[in-house]
């Protein structure tokens, strides 16, 4: 181990500094004490760990997806397929990352499984043609291995695959071209929150019954979380370092800070595996906490291979239909305006200048890729940035929800993004007209919560009347001008490896949508290239 620790980097709190005087646009009181900021590289053995606490971080939900989709798909008496799932959702998502990192907004933001898929995939399978067959809800009648059971499993995953990858070339389209960018002069706070906000709403009692497995352990690994990372925080650690300078030598970590997850879910799961070995969970499968114990699934441990590369195509050729397409796509409007939330609220944590337009449009081009990728792959869903919640209340402060108008907008949007979908559900023949297709695309339009507060409040924002500061357009719109003047922007989200700064940086490829602008950096570029300011 090396001196550089986040305690003792002098060069990281300058940076730090420098970083929040340059970012005029973020609150004094909202900046918080950083280990690193966005542009310090930390050492590479910290970044392992902190690489590990990501993965956990998003362990949850990535597998919950798969986990979600197994009983429409009738996989939910075939653990081992749902294993395949679960490697196919994480092998494409560290790919999405990566791009998103590296060619996208370029903010540290983790791309996986989205909730806002989830909704319209569960809505187009509970369609009549879709629901499983009641054999194969019966675990003593399903042969998991025969060619029958195979092939009515994977034709569902087939019709989401085809739906995925069509829908992924709008949001590719709607990225790439700009369309985005000029969108958000209508997309306020005030849309972008009730989308949010029903975004996970819908999957809390899926949430609930996973944690019921034993609330014990779930509670036990909530507090460890909040323990850590709320109230320890700031109480550092002693920890003996090796140095080339002071050699042997003890330096404090803040590390409670620096891994809240990896540590409560590691005390969790070595509390599981002793009250496991020592008999104190259940070992009846029917009794509360059996679940719990950490031997459950070895009986899927044995049977999965050790090394399995997902490929394009694994269970069969793509199918699409006309409400899969529709669904998918209510789903992708939905990721879309939660994302740019995401970009704004992910920048704002880490200390750096809210995104430009480029950067936006360069993001969300780059999700539809993502779901372009995990639709050929067949993970059953798409992509998208990973921060819903920190995304909904950093909005909904630029907000005066002080104001009736937007008390109004807000709370009607989400109690009817709650109320249609459930009683579409209940009396789904009260909206059938007649056309087989029509009826299955507003079916899993109307059952789809965020679609429909989503659409909303949109419609309400751009159309009672309310002036601009009061709809909080004044503040989101200084935010993104005040980023084009930001000079630290051309750090943070122009490309990699110096592309459109040294090479690649001709005017011609300033009209591009996705390309860094002179005015985003572009002190930087006219100097560059001998140009006036």
């Amino acid at each position: 181990m090396n001196d550089d620790l986040p305690s003792t980097s002098k060069k990281g709190q300058g940076k730090r500094q420098n970083g929040q005087a340059q970012n005029h646009s973020h609150s004094t009181t909202d900046v918080t004490q950083f280990a690193y900021s966005i542009t310090d590289n930390p050492p590479w053995h910290l970044c392992i760990f902190l690489g590990i606490q990501h993965y956990l971080t998003a362990l949850g939900g990535l597998v919950a997806v798969p986990l979600i989709l197994s009983k429409d798909l009738c996989l939910q008496h075939d653990p081992l397929t749902q294993s395949y799932l679960i490697s196919t959702i994480f092998f494409v998502s560290g790919i999405c990352t990566l791009l998103q990192v590296l060619l996208g907004v370029r903010l540290p933001i983790l791309q996986g499984g989205t909730s806002a898929f989830v909704a319209p995939s569960l809505a187009m399978l509970s369609l009549p043609a879709w629901k499983c067959p009641e054999w194969t809800l019966n675990a003593t009648q399903v042969n998991v291995s025969s060619p029958e059971f195979i092939e009515e499993w994977q034709k569902r995953i087939r019709e989401l695959q085809g739906a995925i990858m069509v829908a992924s070339c709008v949001q590719i389209t709607v990225g790439f071209s700009g369309l985005i960018g000029f969108l958000m002069r209508f997309i306020g706070p005030l849309t972008i929150a009730p989308t949010i906000s029903l975004v996970a709403l819908p999957l809390f009692d899926s949430a609930g019954s996973d944690a019921g497995i034993h609330w014990g352990i779930s509670a036990m690994t909530i507090f460890l979380i909040v323990l850590f990372s709320q109230y320890l925080k700031n109480i550092p650690v002693p920890v003996p370092v090796y140095g080339q300078v002071k050699k042997c030598h003890v330096s404090k970590l803040y590390l409670f800070q620096i891994f809240p997850v990896l540590l409560a879910l590691s005390i969790s799961w070595i509390i599981c595996y002793v009250l496991t070995v020592t008999n104190v969970f259940p070992s009846a499968s029917s009794a509360y906490g059996y679940l719990a114990r950490t031997d459950t699934k070895g009986d899927v441990l044995s049977q999965a291979p050790w090394f399995r590369i997902p490929y394009p195509g694994q269970w069969g050729v793509p199918t699409i239909s006309l409400a899969g397409v529709f669904g998918i796509i209510a789903g992708v409007i939905s990721s879309m305006v939660e994302s740019v939330g995401d970009y704004h609220a992910c920048a704002r944590l880490v200390g750096a200048p809210p995104p430009p337009k480029h950067a936006i449009n360069r993001g969300i081009g780059i999700e539809g890729i993502g779901c372009l990728l995990a639709g050929a792959w067949g993970t059953g869903n798409g992509t998208t940035s990973y921060s819903q919640n920190i995304a909904a209340l950093g909005i909904t402060r630029y907000v005066d929800m002080n104001s009736s108008r937007n008390l109004f907008v807000f709370g009607f949007s989400i109690y009817c993004g709650l109320t249609i979908p459930n009683w579409v559900n209940k009396n789904p023949e009260q909206i059938q007209t007649g056309i087989i297709q029509l009826d299955q695309v507003i079916q899993v339009l109307l059952t789809t919560g965020m679609f429909v507060g989503g659409f909303l409040g949109f419609v309400l924002d751009n159309t009672i009347p309310g002036s601009q500061e009061e709809r909080g357009l004044i503040a989101w719109n200084q935010i993104r001008e005040d980023s084009e003047d930001t000079l630290k922007v051309s750090e943070v989200y122009n490309f990699p490896f110096g592309i459109g700064t040294r090479f690649c940086a001709a005017s011609w490829l300033w009209r591009i949508p996705f390309w860094p602008k002179p005015e985003h950096g572009g002190k930087v570029m006219r100097r560059e290239h001998g140009l006036n300011e």
